[in-house]
């Protein structure tokens, strides 16, 4: 079986539509929100695919694990920035509808390709089942 990179999860493409969809709004946010919550939005965002990708390039399954639950944290953050700005007013109630279910969708994905890394266990007989600190 080829491996056709992390591009091709689906649950990576649904993260690269929520940045796209947070960078319009970090960019419609006023001045004040410049440092604040524009910033903190663009950064969620980035940090679910980051974290995603990097994951998905380590080897030890444990390893592979702690980046998809980064990846996971982040994605609730990003959710969480959509729900300030909607009550700020920022967005309205059919973004932030629109937000939750696509988060719901890439944790569901998520959660799967980490089932998927525990059942494979990879690097367990290397490197046994804990990660040095």
């Amino acid at each position: 079986m080829q491996d056709r990179g992390f591009e091709s999860l689906d649950f990576y493409q649904d993260s690269l539509k929520l940045l796209k969809a947070a960078y319009r709004l970090a960019n419609s946010l006023p001045g004040c929100e410049r440092y604040n919550l524009s910033d903190q939005l663009r950064r969620a965002a980035c940090s679910v695919l980051l974290n995603i990708a990097e994951g998905y390039g380590r080897y030890h399954y444990l390893d592979r694990l702690r980046f998809m639950y980064i990846a996971r944290g982040s994605l609730t953050e990003t959710k969480s920035a959509f729900i300030i700005a909607e009550s700020l007013g920022y967005c309205n109630t059919e973004q932030l509808n629109w937000v939750s279910q696509l988060k719901d969708r890439i944790e569901k994905g998520l959660n799967g390709y980490c089932r998927f890394i525990r059942s494979q266990q990879q690097g367990k007989e290397e490197y046994g089942t804990r990660l040095s600190d």
